[in-house]
């Protein structure tokens, strides 16, 4: 009896909290339809390579169906790659060749790669095919030449040369140990210090109201935006640690090459951080316990992780690109990658720098918006 009392007990408290209901129901199904939509985009990515003085057949044989090939004046890989973003540049010197990946994507890397190793082994076999007919015209041509003797003299066919090219790999950001992790981990440190900032400010912010703290400072001539203010940088200070922890912690332990600047990275993830946490607030505003707290993270957060570049944008349906450009998380991770993977500065970056100071701001907004349905007084 005591059982089916405290089973009747839950359900009806269940029941009567309507908002959990739909959270739990209907989250999970609009998480996986998201998550369909996202695998229905196109996979066939491509790779761009910039090419200079390489041999016509060698670039006639190479697959242009995962490759776009650009033809270059300029033989500098380093700059060809900051410049234009190509995922690689080819140089060739005599038989030497030489390839330059950017290597901030290893599959892009892959697809280079093993388009050469494809394009070389195309070029060995022509060439074996032509060395076999011109070995029988060249049976056929001594036949004829002993049938006519004292004929004119009939010339020796062409032997075609098989072509021998020796490939030296260079890397730009990484190595050939590099894997798909090293690509992952600037959008890894954006995310974990956005989720984490996130919940924490807003499970404190709820504390604050659960406990009547709240409604005690606001009967206060206290103003709502110093509430506010003393809220995010309270917490701010904390983001700041945070902070710190997450990018020494990555560039000590998983030692991390960096091809920009330190500052810029700790810059943006402080904007990151201060997004979450005027985020948090707003949220924690729409939530009347811990465990609704909770509840908004499938439907805030889990939905920025997929628009961080884990499944390039542009190759999402056409309907689901536009989504990208409301996450913070898109441009918070978008700056990272360009700073650690490619080297770019804040000045190539600053429309996601503005991107995200306009997130705050706007979140900030809403804050002192929502702030007054609690004053009392």
């Amino acid at each position: 009896m005591r059982i089916e009392a405290l089973i009747n007990r839950i359900l009806k408290e269940m029941l009567r909290d309507k908002r959990t209901l739909a959270l739990m129901f209907i989250a999970p199904l609009f998480i996986m339809t998201l998550i369909f939509f996202l695998f229905q985009s196109n996979t066939d990515t491509k790779a761009d390579l910039a090419v200079h003085g390489v041999d016509s057949s060698l670039t006639k044989a190479i697959d242009t169906k995962h490759v776009r090939l650009h033809q270059v004046k300029n033989d500098q890989p380093i700059a060809l790659i900051k410049a234009h973003d190509y995922a690689g540049v080819l140089t060739q010197d005599g038989d030497k060749l030489t390839l330059t990946l950017a290597n901030a994507d290893q599959g892009k890397s892959a697809i280079l790669k093993q388009t050469l190793q494809a394009a070389s082994i195309k070029l060995k076999m022509q060439a074996a095919a032509l060395k076999i007919q011109a070995t029988t015209l060249q049976k056929l041509a001594t036949a004829l030449k002993q049938a006519t003797r004292g004929a004119a003299q009939i010339p020796e066919p062409h032997q075609p040369k098989t072509p021998s090219y020796t490939l030296t790999t260079h890397y730009r950001y990484g190595s050939a140990d590099s894997t798909y992790f090293d690509t992952l981990l600037p959008i890894l440190m954006g995310f974990i210090v956005f989720f984490f900032v996130f919940l924490i400010s807003g499970i404190a912010l709820l504390r604050e109201r659960t406990t009547g703290t709240l409604y005690r400072l606001l009967a206060t001539p206290v103003r709502r935006g110093e509430i506010i203010s003393g809220y995010l940088l309270g917490y701010g200070i904390f983001a700041i640690i945070q902070t710190l922890l997450i990018v020494g912690y990555s560039l000590i332990v998983f030692k991390i090459q960096i091809l920009g600047s330190i500052p810029a990275i700790f810059l943006i993830n402080l904007l990151l951080a201060f997004t979450a946490l005027a985020l948090g607030l707003l949220i924690s505003t729409f939530a009347n316990t811990e465990f609704q707290m909770l509840q908004f993270i499938p439907i805030v957060v889990i939905p920025q992780i997929f628009f961080t570049g884990l499944i390039p944008i542009d190759h999402m349906l056409g309907w689901l690109q536009p989504i990208a450009h409301i996450m913070p998380l898109y441009y918070g991770a978008n700056a990272l990658t360009g700073i650690i993977a490619k080297g770019q500065s804040l000045a190539v970056l600053y429309p996601d720098v503005l991107a995200l100071f306009g997130f705050f701001l706007l979140f900030l907004g809403l804050n002192l918006l929502t702030m007054r349905k609690y004053r009392q007084v």
